[in-house]
């Protein structure tokens, strides 16, 4: 049973992100640069995705919905954080998108 509880826990911790604690984590970590760095970083706009105990869900963390919905014609960087408490009890997905936001249409 111990092999067990054992193996549960670290396939839950290895599955949350780039690294996880058991108890409590917090990290952010980069995700893709516009590699012409032609792009002015104006603005910068932030959405989530939460699960709660694995059983409901609930957010939307799309690079192009966040842009979209902050008026971010061209991206500069997009970029990730996640939050876990005690592994499945929360869990927080952010994607974090940088960029120049395009002229009232």
């Amino acid at each position: 049973m111990r092999k067990f509880i054992f193996l549960f826990l670290f396939v839950i911790n290895c599955a949350i992100g780039p690294t996880g604690g058991l108890l409590v984590s917090r990290t952010q970590f980069a995700g893709y640069a516009n590699p012409t760095n032609e792009v002015a970083s104006e603005v910068q706009a932030e959405d989530c995705i939460v699960n709660i105990l694995g059983l409901i869900s609930f957010g939307n963390a799309g690079a192009g919905e966040i842009a979209y919905k902050n008026k971010i014609k061209r991206i500069v960087t997009i970029d990730h954080s996640e939050t876990t408490v005690l592994s499945v009890l929360l869990m927080k997905y952010c994607t974090i998108v940088t960029g120049e936001r395009g002229g009232e249409e």
